[in-house]
């Protein structure tokens, strides 16, 4: 009776699996023979599946992954903040009425930003949600409750831009609250067939392959490479491309680097467009397994050197607790980098603003968290 019961358990458990994930609006858009006919006009799409620009795979074996999910869910001693962590506030009014030319760049923690340029109020990321996965279950909570502004308060919104579909990045839950507040949805290519699924307008979704350039009205926003894969399923791995995002004005220029491991697509974009007043880049959620796909962060460092960046901001951290080092790993190992190499680093808090030609933020405000 015990067997036949953990039987009936198991198959009920796999049956609610199915459910979940054929049915659950979260996982987005699936791929059909049209999408990949489409696809396959891309250089970078290679047997059913998007790839890197030099290999790229992770050291990871299937042996290890039972033990890896065990270490994620464990002990997160140092993992995470010992409390919620605080934010500084945003009034929406501010963003209405800021002074006309000023570039403004406000961190939502981990690498959601609001963009404001040339009159142009731009989300990057917008992940605003919890978890970083498909159900709270999944996933651990985000380090702070609050969020700088809710999203129902933001004002109109010229684009949002997204770098990827992982769940980090692109959040079903802010989408829907998002979708009739934007104007524009800037993607690489696939990612659109989620926001498709999702109910956004398709005449208002821009899918982009690397090095294509697209305008918004006075900027130039450029889709460029980045090292990474996505999915948001078990059968979806590489069926939706990546990208880093390159935002030029007349006068100024901004780097995003999304999720990204370290190759030579750094120099190759600081060669074509840089240098950049201001970068934001990838630093946290890594580990020697899966370096391919996230820098390390003295590789962050070396990266701000390849884009050219005048400026460069680490992201990718303080929201999130998505690998095993501690939360202030990232920001303290590249801070000490940096500092060898002479490279200006800003560190704002949550909620924190860094306007382009003023003194930039560089606390060290993790510091006993």
């Amino acid at each position: 009776m015990t067997g036949l019961a953990i039987g009936t358990i198991l198959i009920l458990l796999s049956i609610f699996t199915l459910l979940f994930i054929f049915l659950s609006p979260q996982f987005g858009g699936s791929l059909n023979s049209e999408l990949k006919t489409s696809y396959a006009k891309s250089k970078n799409w290679k047997a059913n599946k998007f790839v890197n620009q030099i290999p790229t795979s992770l050291d990871i074996k299937l042996k290890d992954y039972p033990g890896m999910i065990a270490k994620y869910f464990g002990n997160s001693k140092g993992r995470q903040p010992k409390n919620d962590l605080s934010v500084l506030k945003i009034d929406s009014l501010a963003i209405v009425n800021k002074p006309s030319g000023m570039t403004r760049i406000t961190w939502f923690g981990h690498s959601a930003f609001l963009l404001e340029i040339k009159g142009k109020n731009i989300l990057i990321d917008p992940m605003f949600g919890e978890v970083a996965a498909p159900h709270p279950y999944l996933g651990k909570k985000r380090y702070n409750a609050e969020l700088p502004i809710e999203i129902e308060k933001l004002p109109h919104l010229d684009a949002i831009i997204i770098s990827h579909d992982h769940y980090d990045h692109l959040d079903y839950e802010s989408i829907l609250k998002l979708k009739d507040k934007a104007d524009e949805f800037y993607m690489p290519l696939g990612v659109g067939r989620h926001f498709k699924k999702w109910g956004v307008d398709e005449r208002k979704i821009h899918e982009l392959d690397w090095w294509d350039e697209i305008k918004l009205d006075n900027l130039k926003l450029v889709c460029t490479p980045a090292r990474h894969f996505s999915g948001r399923g078990f059968t979806d791995n590489s069926t939706t491309l990546w990208s880093s995002w390159v935002i030029l004005s007349e006068t100024e220029k901004i780097y995003f680097s999304g999720d990204s491991g370290y190759g030579p697509h750094f120099k190759e974009i600081g060669k074509k467009y840089g240098p950049f007043d201001f970068a934001m880049l990838e630093c946290g959620q890594y580990n020697e397994q899966w370096s391919a796909i996230h820098m390390m962060p003295e590789q962050t460092a070396q990266a701000s050197i390849d884009v050219q960046a005048k400026i460069f901001m680490p992201i990718h951290w303080a929201a999130f607790t998505l690998a095993f080092h501690s939360w202030t790993d990232p920001i303290e190992r590249v801070s000490a980098k940096s500092k060898e190499l002479g490279l200006k680093l800003s560190t704002p808090r949550i909620g924190e603003s860094v306007i382009l030609g003023e003194a930039y933020p560089a606390s060290t405000w993790w510091k006993g968290l």
